[in-house]
């Protein structure tokens, strides 16, 4: 899987596309059509197809195992406990999506209609998108280049009957790779709110979320903040909190503060959040009173805030 370059100009720059380092990646094309070259016109029909969605979030990781596809399922299931409000997930983690195990809809098949894909519904107002609905075992390997993943993405944001949405959940695969160009391309049209960005307390993830933040920059993606997963062990029995992952370089605090960025908050590791994800069950109903439950429901209501502050800006930037 193709990094970005070190020295990638951005999706935005007048450059890309058209630098050295552009050469070889499958994304030129798409880049280069932000930058004067033809514009690929799956841009301007995904813009129109996302008129009915209110807010984009994407989340992300630099590093794999960081729970993150986890946080995109509890974010999904917190914000959908409004049942007044409409929620969707999309899963583009296309060689490992393990959201329909965690949302309880493995098995579950994609179903055409006449105005497209039919996302599969976990609740009324909870609809799912993963390209695991289109394979014929769970343990089938994708094993795609880049513009096969690219035309896969492109379908999902283009050709999937979302309806009228409040909020659109992306989940990526982790690093800064194809999929993220694609994503942030694609949307770009569409304006997304913006990222939440997911680590663990140690430097070794740090490293490569500090990556992810600096993509997040070249390509003008706005970063909503970042979570810290499994940050600590708090016993259910005498209560006392240990440090699994030591945070030997400050965690993501310190990152947090180095690079001027929003803490969302920290989320402590339970053993049941794993076990509801295997039964495809909300870790947030099943344990209510966990500290975890606690620190994921006050990282989704900063999640909402940010994002009806985006609404607004947008409304005065649209009304000028």
């Amino acid at each position: 899987m193709e990094e970005v370059p070190q020295d990638c100009p951005g999706t935005r720059s007048a450059q890309a596309g058209k630098g050295a380092s552009c050469q070889g990646c499958p994304n030129q094309r798409l880049c280069a059509s932000g930058a004067g070259a033809a514009p690929d016109p799956a841009i301007e029909e995904i813009k129109e197809k996302m008129r009915t969605v209110k807010h984009k979030i994407l989340v992300l990781s630099g590093k794999g195992g960081v729970g993150k596809s986890t946080f995109s399922a509890h974010l999904a299931h917190g914000l959908a406990e409004d049942e007044s409000r409409q929620v969707a997930l999309l899963d583009i983690d296309i060689c490992g999506p393990s959201i329909p195990k965690m949302m309880g809809l493995e098995g579950e098949q994609v179903h055409q209609s006449g105005s497209g894909w039919s996302p599969v519904y976990v609740e009324e107002n909870l609809g799912v998108m993963s390209v695991g609905f289109l394979l014929g075992s769970p343990d089938d390997a994708v094993i795609w280049r880049g513009p096969k993943k690219n035309g896969m993405i492109k379908q999902f944001l283009r050709d999937v009957d979302w309806g009228e949405i409040d909020y659109l959940i992306v989940d990526t695969p982790p690093g800064t790779s194809d999929e993220h160009l694609s994503i942030v391309q694609y949307l770009s049209a569409a304006h997304i709110d913006g990222a939440v960005i997911i680590t663990t307390p140690q430097e070794v993830s740090l490293q490569d979320v500090r990556k992810e933040i600096n993509f997040c920059h070249k390509v003008k993606l706005p970063i909503i903040g970042v979570v810290e997963n499994m940050s600590g062990f708090i016993c259910p029995k005498c209560k006392n909190e240990s440090q699994i992952f030591p945070p030997t370089t400050g965690g993501a605090e310190v990152m947090c503060q180095d690079l001027k960025v929003p803490l969302l908050g920290k989320v402590p590791l339970d053993p049941q959040i794993g076990k509801s994800c295997d039964n495809g069950q909300s870790f947030l109903t099943e344990v209510p009173d966990s500290p975890a439950t606690l620190a994921y429901r006050n990282i989704i209501q900063r999640i909402q805030d940010f994002c009806g502050l985006y609404s607004l800006k947008e409304e005065k930037l649209t009304s000028c």
